[in-house]
């Protein structure tokens, strides 16, 4: 047997989601119709167009998949990427159906996607482009703040939501909602506080809440809290920068590895997240990043010994060639799809506890969710109360010393108390609060689903059947 064998014999990115999608289903009481209902994705439009630059017309193909129209307006991100095709865009629109129905935000599924490198082109192109692109999908309501919903996703960024929403503006000059019609968006073109760190701060917020369970730690064969706890993260885009800042300066872990293109960079001790960060933008990798040893097969250290492993790279990054020789006992799932339906079954029979991407990556859009209800009542949160509810905590704190010198009680109130309590609630704390609570909430449904039922393995398993469960009651609900 060769060594490229078992890389052959990997389904493909659809049929991996089709696969879990096929293990929940064959627990659930569903009709054959509704069943295929939910399956199915609804619609895929193929845009191929034309953009003069550099003298000559550059003609390019882009994808807008929508899953599931269950609930509407759809979302889901719009990625940048040469490798981009149908199969991966439908198969990610559908996981956007199922991860907004587990999360509870009151989307149906969609994704998109753009064949295109873009380092390939400069900034002033890549404006052409992706406006000429927003053109193609929005008159054909593929964008649009009451159907379809886009974002950012791999390769794509605040930059372009700002040119999409602006495009869409110009052709709907009348619409009073446009800022709407995508999220993602810089603060000074509607977007949010918080959007930007959200994915990885979802990540965050997902193994907080794991490890408020010493039940589910234990299945992982780890105990105590996440300080100390050695992490491996793939990947230090947004979501793998943001999620190992914040478990490493918040929460005490160790970022003993970090895996990039050209390579990987580790350290025991633990790595200066920010640092390596900086250093990969001046320098566009991690090699020469002082104080941490490099190794060149960077996707080696995905099977370093460690406590928690975080893929936040690409989908089927770990498969049917590497999967036997994981070593991490947890793995939390902050790319889309980087686990093979193959290698789950691998890791699931090794005991290895998966916290599933259909949950774990739900921060960016639950975040988008706030931002375009944002845009829809036209205010900011926190504008209304912020000053009234620091008012309330004022008189309260006035009235405690008060009490204490009428009385002669020595009540010292800290100055940091004060400082806490007397600060209303800015965008940003609201935003992470709410976060915060709606991963909480996801990830008790699925460990009930997980502990009460024998025939539930795993959390995958949990979430499909959370997820597709309230599918199901939504079409129902619909009559069909």
């Amino acid at each position: 047997m060769t060594e490229h064998q078992p890389e052959m014999a990997e389904p493909g990115f659809r049929d991996s989601v089709d696969m879990m999608f096929n293990r929940a289903v064959a627990l659930m009481d569903l009709s054959p119709g509704l069943e295929e209902k939910i399956r199915v994705c609804n619609a895929t439009y193929t845009v191929r167009f034309g953009v003069r630059l550099r003298g000559q017309i550059h003609t390019f193909t882009g994808y807008r998949s929508v899953h599931s129209e269950h609930m509407e307006p759809v979302k889901g991100g719009i990625r940048y990427a040469s490798s981009v095709h149908q199969e991966e865009v439908e198969a990610l629109a559908a996981l956007m159906t199922y991860k907004c129905a587990l999360v509870e935000v009151p989307y149906g599924g969609s994704k998109g996607g753009l064949r295109i490198d873009p380092r390939d082109w400069d900034e002033h192109e890549l404006e052409q482009i992706t406006r000429r692109f927003a053109y193609e999908l929005a008159k054909r309501d593929l964008i649009s703040p009451s159907q379809n919903v886009p974002a950012p996703d791999m390769g794509t960024g605040e930059r372009e939501m700002a040119w999409i929403a602006d495009q869409y503006a110009r052709m709907n000059t009348t619409d009073i909602n446009s800022r709407a019609c995508v999220t993602g968006k810089p603060l000074n073109a509607g977007g949010i506080h918080g959007r930007v760190e959200a994915t990885g701060r979802g990540v965050q917020y997902a193994l907080r809440e794991f490890f408020r369970h010493p039940e589910d730690v234990a299945k992982a064969n780890l105990s105590g809290t996440l300080a100390g706890k050695r992490v491996i993260v793939q990947g230090l885009g947004n979501v793998g920068y943001h999620a190992a800042k914040f478990l490493s300066e918040e929460d005490g872990a160790r970022i003993t590895a970090i895996i990039e293109r050209d390579g990987a960079i580790a350290d025991e001790d633990g790595l200066d997240v920010e640092a390596v960060h900086q250093w990969i933008g001046k320098h566009g990798g991690v090699a020469g990043f002082a104080g941490a040893t490099h190794h060149e097969d960077g996707a080696r250290l995905l099977e370093a010994e460690c406590d928690i492993l975080i893929p936040a790279a690409l989908e089927s990054t770990i498969n049917l060639g590497n999967a036997d020789r994981i070593q991490a006992p947890l793995i939390i799932e902050a790319a889309n799809g980087p686990i093979t339906a193959g290698a789950d079954d691998i890791l699931r029979g090794k005991g290895t506890v998966i916290i599933p991407d259909m949950y774990a990556n739900a921060g960016g859009v639950t975040v988008s969710y706030f931002e375009w209800v944002k845009n829809l009542s036209h205010i900011r949160f926190g504008r209304m109360e912020r000053r009234a509810d620091e008012a309330r905590a004022q008189a309260i704190v006035d009235e405690l010393e008060r009490l204490s010198d009428d009385e002669g009680l020595g009540w010292n109130l800290s100055k940091d108390f004060k400082a806490r309590y007397l600060k209303g609630d800015d965008e940003l704390e609201l935003v992470r609060s709410g976060l915060d609570d709606t991963m909480r909430t996801a990830y008790q449904s699925m460990r009930e689903i997980w502990h009460s039922r024998d025939d539930v393995p795993d959390l995958r398993t949990a979430a499909y059947l959370v997820a597709i469960g309230r599918v199901a009651m939504s079409y129902r609900s619909k009559g069909l």
